[in-house]
């Protein structure tokens, strides 16, 4: 099974391709945006390219899951994910996926980035047939946990991580947020 194209009230979503990447370059060019993501900066075009082939190929490691360009009128407002769990201590690859999202900073707080995560959940629990679906933010990314929360996933725990540079509240760490199918089922 090929990654579906999804529809919300407001958003189109659909399974990020080779035309999406000039929206992903000026999503990750803002360092807004990436305050929280990776080196706490704007990424270069080069590196935005290198990461856009990674970002194809999460479809190519679970039928079923990747990345969905997400657009509202025709026009691009960011990307959602379910990808495979990368680490060990994320639990098995089977059955879960994590879930994220990016939004261009003049679509936030509109409610989009949890309209598109509702979507990504019903997904993955009714088409996927998913068991477990989780998100992780620094501690300090209050947004992006208000977020996790309003969408029905649970804190799980805070742990420490490792970043490539020291980002502003990195040293608090890291936090899963979950959902199980059989809480989801339950809302």
């Amino acid at each position: 099974m090929g990654q579906a194209s999804l529809q919300t009230n407001r958003i189109r979503l659909v399974p990020l391709l080779d035309d999406h990447l000039e929206y992903e370059v000026e999503l990750d060019s803002d360092p807004e945006v990436m305050r929280y993501l990776g080196a706490g900066r704007a990424r270069t075009r080069d590196e935005v390219k290198g990461l856009h082939l990674n970002r194809l190929a999460v479809a190519e490691l679970v039928p079923g899951l990747g990345f969905w360009a997400g657009f509202v009128d025709g026009e691009f407002v960011g990307w959602w994910i379910l990808e495979p769990p990368e680490r060990a201590d994320q639990g098995p690859v089977e059955g879960q996926a994590e879930l994220g999202y990016r939004l261009l900073r003049r679509h936030w707080r509109k409610g989009l980035a949890s309209e598109g995560a509702r979507e990504l959940l019903r997904h993955g629990f009714e088409d996927l047939g998913l068991n477990r679906v989780f998100a992780e933010t620094m501690v300090v990314n209050t947004a992006s946990r208000a977020t996790m929360a309003a969408v029905g996933l649970r804190h799980i725990r805070t742990f420490g991580a490792e970043f490539d540079q020291s980002l502003p509240g990195s040293e608090l760490g890291e936090v899963e947020y979950a959902i199980t199918r059989e809480q989801w089922l339950a809302r």
